[in-house]
């Protein structure tokens, strides 16, 4: 059996309580907002198309996305995660802002095309701010465990950069991580 595209949550019964509401935007997209304790939180889950992807593709993913965070209202805490496909790695390009030091390997062109989004939104790449070893950021292993990436990532709106304490990967022996 092969699968494409697909997103969701898993939450637990505490969270369930706290939801407010939710949207299945595409296959590649969606939403959840919550009620916290200072302020509402706005989950965005994505699958983003893969670097190899046709051109039209990519654009319609992040135009969709783009009308989605339009969506979010402005003074919800806002964290973007997924499969963004996306390789920033660690020379930042004029993206200090999105980009911190701690990113691996060398950016592609969906690396590009993300920062450039994290940029329009004021968003930061979590996972590329907090020193750790590579096996705690690699987020896939490829099937035959040659290649490694950091494809998944967590960006948080800016303004709330400092309560962003850690970002790391948890677990091994997966296509993909968990990260937290």
């Amino acid at each position: 059996m092969t699968h494409e595209k697909g997103v969701g949550f898993l939450i637990t019964k505490r969270s369930k309580t706290a939801l407010l509401e939710w949207n299945p935007i595409s296959p590649r997209i969606i939403t959840a907002r919550f009620n916290s304790r200072f302020q509402k939180t706005t989950l965005i889950q994505v699958y983003a198309p893969t670097n190899g992807a046709d051109d039209c593709e990519k654009e319609d993913f992040y135009h969709s996305l783009q009308t989605t965070i339009e969506k979010v209202p402005k003074r919800d805490l806002l964290v973007l995660m997924g499969d963004l496909n996306a390789k920033v790695g660690s020379e930042r390009k004029g993206w200090d802002r999105e980009i911190g030091p701690h990113g691996i390997g060398k950016m592609n062109e969906n690396g590009e095309l993300f920062a450039d989004f994290c940029a329009t939104n004021n968003l930061v790449i979590g996972g590329t701010l907090f020193k750790h070893k590579n096996c705690h950021k690699v987020t896939w292993v490829s099937p035959a465990g040659n290649a490694e990436n950091q494809i998944d990532h967590i960006t948080i709106s800016q303004r709330w950069r400092s309560s962003l304490q850690d970002v790391r990967v948890k677990g091994e022996q997966m296509q993909h991580q968990t990260i937290i």
